[in-house]
């Protein structure tokens, strides 16, 4: 019944035993610790024959039992301390140590107090007095066991029969305190013959200590007996247990030791015997075959060789005859029975490494440096790296080459930003992290500078893409020319074994008469037949070897594998290296046809990359409205610069990519759509500060002018020195007219030579630069009716009236818009594919509008005087003197409508003016003579209405420009003869 901590733990096995050892997860066998569970009832009685239940080693060695149980028992069962045991009291240091110790409260949770529960009082209060009134009317049912109480009170009043001071935590006899008060000397002192008293005190003192120490037994035995009945049946079976610990032991020993000799005696040694049997019958029957094996076992290092120089086609071919003479000569050898599979391992080893060396060439090949002008980097190299790949038919590296492609377009430009950042000063690295935004904080020219970089590199880039694309095309094509010519060697081949053959027949009758075996006439013929065949194939390729490999010896060619000897023919890349195409190459002629249209896609790919890797870099500028803010002068030339890099990229790659052209398309709309609208506002604002008085024309204006001459236009380079000396003059001089012209309108002839400057500098931009500019005369045209006739200036500049000069300077201003319109046209037809030739109507409806408007002016001029017409000679009288007040009047202020329009409007107009003006003076004078009842009678009053209308007459062709004007004012008296 002693254990004690020593006691022996279960066998463990030793490192040879990790055989028998199973491999589990430790999460599945490590558990938490767990009360001592009881003992089963079925425990074995030490009989051998037991065994065969009892828990097995191997298989639950990792899983927790009863047995792994190690603990004191007498130190757990007598521990005063503890009144309820624990789930972990069994531990290796029970003692003094072992202490409870309490929780330190948390930091984190709230102090809980009694307001807390306030709410949950009121809440429940209800239903506490219906739960009282309920217990009063059925009270519990008192289920307390009267006889555990009444022993729980006995026990308690035994313990307190033992003084407190044993029950103190910190009971020490070593304290000189504690130990008086336990054991008072006085009770041991002999002196004075009181020998027999003190006795007696001792033994009183000693039988009491004694009835203590029962009483706490007797209760610790109590308190045992009712919770602890696993110790005691622990305890009772723990002999047994050792026992059986014991025996398990040695099973298992004893079985790992069979187990071990079994393997010793069963298993090695005949797997030896059979490997040596193995070997000499090996030896006796592959003797002749000796040196061949040691050919073929140098095939792998000669392989690594190759490898270790790239020279990854003759590694290839080396293999592939190797394998072939595994298959023939030397199949069913046990020694090489691996061999053939590592071949193919090593085979796609090699295919493996051949992609890794057409990436890695790949990457050094476009990443070097493009200032080098070396265009294809290590040719020989390549083109042994495209015939191993087509050899094994690992196609996808194409693939590799356009992802590489890619991420070379994207290192190209973040390389020219970060050059371009570094050498700005006025960016701080350290405040701008992103180089994004520092290539933001670029000016117009700093960053036309980076793009034009950016583009030149990527013109290099796709000259070196094309250089290698053009090596493995050569490649590609000269591989399928071989498999044209080989296909029509097999063919003639096939006609000559056709002819021999008629031959053999007709001669096996005369073959057998003469004494010969038609065996042997067949044999003969087919030597025959091979030796033809061998001689033509030498002359069709006489520069073919007899071996693949010069890694194999001499003795491999001279066995039977020779039949598998290839036949190669030599061709040129075009960076003048030979290419010699083997005949294994297993490809058709529709992959190979499909391989070279990818190479030509690929290309392609390469501008669309770089197009697209450009329309990024324009649309991370752009995110600011960089590009959109620029002048005309930026912008042209931007675009130049980028349809100079398309038509490069065309040039290179044969075919045009549309994504760069649909963001400098984009691009061009937006700045249409900007330039029109700053110069639609610019002409709005002039307008609505137009006061309509005649402006001098400034020298460069005139200049501007005289700039579009045989219908071309184009604007003038500035001449800042001659312009300042001359002066401005007061018209305009087209064609030698002159044109009286507000300020107005000599700015919109410049913007007008501004949008036809465009059209030249961005000819993809025409149609919708026509529209905008069709839409800016009809706004002229419309503002300016607004203006003038609608009299819309008064209230915009606070005109006081609208005056016939104003009237005729506006209709003299559209005279001249009008006078360009077709030279407009012209400029914009010359440039307008013949598809979109139906635009032009446009100009055909602004000029009929104009037209409109000038003659709405001029009716208004007419009806301005009718109705001062109306107004005079509706109070004209038939009196003296002569000439009247009236025609006195009339006549002032023709003249000073002449003095207001001669100069500003041509003469012809003038005398047209006039002329209706006139007839409605006519009109209105017979209108009054009808109602005065005045005839051409020869009387006083047709003498007196004679010399007023001859007044009026002598003074209107004393005006300027109006003396040979056809008045014929006869015809008023027409309707009164």
């Amino acid at each position: 019944m002693a254990s004690s901590h020593s006691s022996s733990p279960v066998p463990q096995g030793s490192s040879s035993d990790i055989f028998f050892k199973k491999e589990v997860d430790s999460t599945k066998h490590i558990r938490p610790v767990q009360s001592l569970p009881d003992v089963c009832p079925k425990e074995p009685t030490g009989d051998s024959s037991s065994l065969c239940v009892a828990p097995s080693l191997v298989t639950d060695q990792h899983r927790w039992t009863i047995y792994h149980s190690k603990v004191n028992l007498p130190a757990a069962l007598n521990d005063p301390r503890l009144a309820k045991r624990e789930s972990d009291f069994f531990t290796k240091t029970w003692g003094l140590d072992f202490v409870d110790t309490e929780v330190i409260p948390s930091f984190y949770l709230p102090q809980i107090g009694k307001e807390h529960f306030t709410i949950y009082q009121q809440e429940i209060s209800q239903r506490e007095k219906i739960h009282e009134r309920c217990k009063n009317i059925c009270p519990p049912k008192d289920t307390f066991d009267r006889t555990l109480l009444h022993t729980h009170d006995k026990s308690r009043t035994d313990l307190e029969q033992v003084p407190k001071i044993f029950m103190k935590p910190d009971f020490a006899l070593d304290d000189s305190l504690t130990f008086n008060s336990v054991l008072p000397w006085s009770h041991f002192n002999t002196a004075g013959g009181k020998g027999n008293r003190d006795a007696a005190s001792s033994k009183l003192l000693q039988e009491k200590l004694s009835h203590y120490l029962d009483i706490v037994e007797v209760n610790i035995a109590h308190q045992i007996s009712l919770r602890s009945e696993a110790f005691f049946h622990a305890m009772t079976s723990q002999h047994e247990l050792q026992d059986y610990l014991k025996k398990t032991s040695q099973a298992v020993k004893m079985l790992r030791d069979k187990i071990a000799q079994i393997d010793k005696v069963m298993c090695e040694g005949s797997l030896q015997i059979l490997r040596l049997a193995l070997t000499r019958n090996n030896c006796v029957k592959v003797y002749n075959k000796l040196k061949l094996m040691a050919t073929v076992h140098q095939t792998q290092p000669t392989v690594q060789v190759l490898l270790s120089t790239s020279e990854f086609v003759g590694a290839l071919d080396l293999i592939a005859t190797t394998q072939e003479v595994l298959q023939q000569e030397l199949q069913g050898i046990h020694s090489f029975r691996h061999l053939g599979s590592q071949l193919c391992e090593l085979e796609k080893l090699i295919s493996k490494m051949m992609i890794a060396e057409f990436s890695t060439y790949s990457h050094s090949d476009l990443n070097r440096p493009l200032e080098d002008d070396c265009q294809v980097l290590e040719e020989e190299r390549l083109v042994s790296l495209i015939f191993g790949l087509l050899k094994q038919r690992k196609l996808n590296f194409l693939e590799i080459y356009g992802e590489e492609m890619i991420i070379t377009a994207k290192n190209i430009i973040k390389q020219c930003v970060i050059n371009k950042v570094s050498q700005i000063e006025e960016i701080d690295t350290d405040v701008v992290v992103k180089l994004a935004d520092q290539m933001r904080m670029l000016n117009f020219l700093q960053w036309f500078d980076l793009l034009k970089d950016i583009f030149s590199k990527f013109t290099i880039f796709l000259h070196r893409v094309k250089a290698t694309l053009n090596i493995i095309h050569s490649v590609v094509l000269s591989v399928l020319d071989k498999n044209q010519r080989t296909r029509e060697l097999e063919e003639i081949s096939q006609q000559k074994n056709a002819a021999r053959d008629n031959s053999l027949d007709t001669e096996v009758a005369y073959l057998t008469h003469e004494g010969m075996f038609i065996s042997d006439a067949f044999n003969e013929g087919e030597l025959a037949s091979v030796a033809v065949d061998t001689t033509s194939q030498r002359n069709v390729s006489p520069n073919s070897e007899p071996c693949s490999s010069d890694s194999v010896s001499e003795p491999e060619c001279t066995t039977d594998s020779s039949s598998s000897k290839e036949q190669t023919s030599s061709s040129a890349t075009p960076g003048g290296v030979d290419v010699m195409v083997s005949e294994d190459m297993k490809l058709t002629d529709v992959e190979l046809g499909k391989l070279a249209n990818n190479i030509q896609e690929l290309l392609y790919s390469a501008s669309d990359i770089c197009h697209d890797r450009a329309v990024k870099f324009l649309m991370a500028r752009a995110k600011d409205g960089f590009l959109e803010k620029l002048n005309s002068m930026e912008f042209i030339t931007l675009s130049r610069l980028m349809e100079t890099f398309i038509l490069d990229t065309e040039q290179i790659c044969g075919r045009k990519s549309m994504s760069l052209l649909g963001a400098l398309q984009s691009q061009a709309n937006k700045f249409v759509n900007r330039f029109h609208e700053e110069r639609k506002t610019k002409l709005s604002l002039l307008l609505d500060n137009e006061r309509w008085k005649q402006a001098d024309v400034p020298a460069e204006f005139q200049d501007l002018v005289d700039s579009i001459s045989g219908g071309k236009i184009a604007l003038p380079e500035k001449k800042s020195g001659t312009t300042e000396e001359r002066k401005p003059a007061e018209v305009l001089i087209v064609e030698g007219q002159q044109y009286a012209v507000v300020g107005t309108v000599l700015l919109l002839i410049r913007i007008i030579l501004e949008y036809c400057q465009c059209v030249d500098n961005i000819p993809s931009v025409t149609t919708d630069m026509l529209t905008r500019l069709s839409d800016l005369l009809k706004y002229f045209n419309s503002r300016s009716c607004q203006l003038v006739l609608g009299a819309g200036a008064m209230q915009v500049v606070g005109l006081k009236t609208i005056t016939t000069k104003n009237l005729a300077l506006a209709s003299r201003c559209l005279q001249l818009i009008v006078h360009y319109i077709p030279v407009i046209r012209t400029h914009f037809e010359a440039r307008l594919p013949p598809k979109q030739y139906n635009m032009l109507r446009h100009f055909d409806h602004i000029t009929k509008d104009y037209h409109d408007h000038i003659a709405e002016i001029a009716a208004k001029l007419v009806a301005i005087m009718d109705s001062l017409f109306d107004k005079l000679l509706s109070k004209y009288e038939v009196k003296a003197p002569v000439p009247s007040a009236c025609f006195r009047n009339i006549c002032k202020q023709m003249a000073k409508m002449h003095e207001a329009i001669f100069d500003l409007l041509p003469e012809e107009q003038t005398q047209m003016l006039f002329l209706r003006i006139n007839a409605s003076y006519k009109l209105h004078l017979k209108k009054q003579l009808c109602h005065l009842n005045v005839i051409n009678d020869g009387g006083p009053q047709n003498g007196l209405v004679t010399a007023d209308v001859a007044f009026y007459t002598g003074n209107l062709q004393a005006l300027k420009g109006l003396k040979d004007l056809d008045l014929n004012m006869a015809e008023i008296w027409e309707q009164k003869r």
